[in-house]
């Protein structure tokens, strides 16, 4: 576990204050304008460390098409998508769907057969699952605006589980360094929205925005997307694609702190509840919490399959 967790919690702090940033922004801002400017300035930050260590960007161009589809599904799409659900829901809800993105990166990877299902993993999942569902409260009503909020963001969540199974099975295994698969994935999303942007009739870019806006977007860009995304493919390397997704089971905490100390959003019972729930199933997913198999104690299954570890 030393080998990932400190990664792991980082990444989960750094996404989880994104969503406090993006409520910040769209005081402002179009979401496609977060979307393109946060990425832009993600790209810009692993640019400049891709060629501070001498590395270079791959030149292979069958690689490249792969990071244009995988920035349309982890990166252009569900930032976007993320942006308007949160004019319309709390940037602590928005988390909490973002935390259903280990359910779609599963499946996807089961489709793609670049993991493999185990009982710790589908255990732990449901138990993440489930602490979502207790945390969201499904059993009360859901108004007109929350629940279109709500359905962005969980297609935000599905676009990541389909990205994440994809890199898994297309890009992660290619052997390129962590570093330089961030910063081209970035630079192929920031050309996309680029294009997309101004054909949606919204600038690129508002120059007369307050200073608070302009901080949050430098952090949602340069920690929340640069540096986070270089956190994400190292973990991958070290535990696999869908134990790495995980890491969205931790991001509601952070989100709820940030949102009920600095936005005024207001935290109840269930909330910490389910918070509870799902970080079980995280444990469970990570084997840190054993199983007993006929009677004796017996360490749930290894969080990475063995073609994984060989890939990496």
């Amino acid at each position: 576990m030393r080998r990932w967790l400190p990664s792991f919690i980082l990444l989960a702090l750094v996404w989880g204050n994104s969503f406090f940033f993006i409520k910040v922004a769209l005081g402002s801002l179009h979401p496609l304008q977060i979307s393109f400017l946060r990425m832009a300035v993600g790209a810009l930050t692993l640019l400049v460390a891709v060629l501070a260590t001498g590395r270079r960007l791959p030149r292979d161009p069958r690689l490249w098409g792969h990071f244009a589809v995988a920035s349309v599904v982890l990166t252009t799409v569900p930032f976007t998508l993320f942006g308007y659900g949160e004019q319309h829901v709390s940037s602590v809800v928005a988390a909490i769907w973002n935390a259903t993105t280990p359910l779609c990166t599963l499946l996807f990877a089961l489709l793609l057969r670049s993991e493999k299902a185990t009982a710790a993993r589908v255990t732990g999942l449901g138990l993440g699952f489930a602490g979502v569902m207790v945390v969201l409260g499904v059993w009360q009503p859901i108004s007109g605006g929350a629940a279109v909020g709500s359905l962005a963001c969980f297609g935000a969540a599905a676009c990541y589980g389909v990205g994440g199974a994809y890199m898994g099975r297309f890009i992660t295994p290619r052997g390129e360094e962590p570093m330089v698969l961030a910063a081209a994935q970035l630079v192929a999303g920031t050309a996309e929205l680029a294009v997309i942007t101004p054909l949606a009739g919204v600038s690129l870019v508002e120059v007369d925005v307050p200073l608070t806006v302009w901080g949050s977007l430098l952090a949602l860009g340069a920690f929340g997307t640069g540096i986070a995304y270089l956190l994400l493919y190292g973990i991958q390397r070290k535990v696999g694609v869908t134990a790495a997704s995980a890491v969205t089971y931790l991001i509601p905490v952070f989100a709820a702190a940030s949102g009920v100390v600095f936005l005024g959003e207001h935290l109840t019972w269930n909330q910490p509840a389910g918070a509870l729930v799902v970080l079980l199933g995280i444990a469970v997913i990570q084997g840190i919490v054993p199983r007993r198999r006929g009677g004796r104690a017996a360490t749930a299954a290894r969080a990475v399959p063995a073609e994984t570890d060989a890939a990496a």
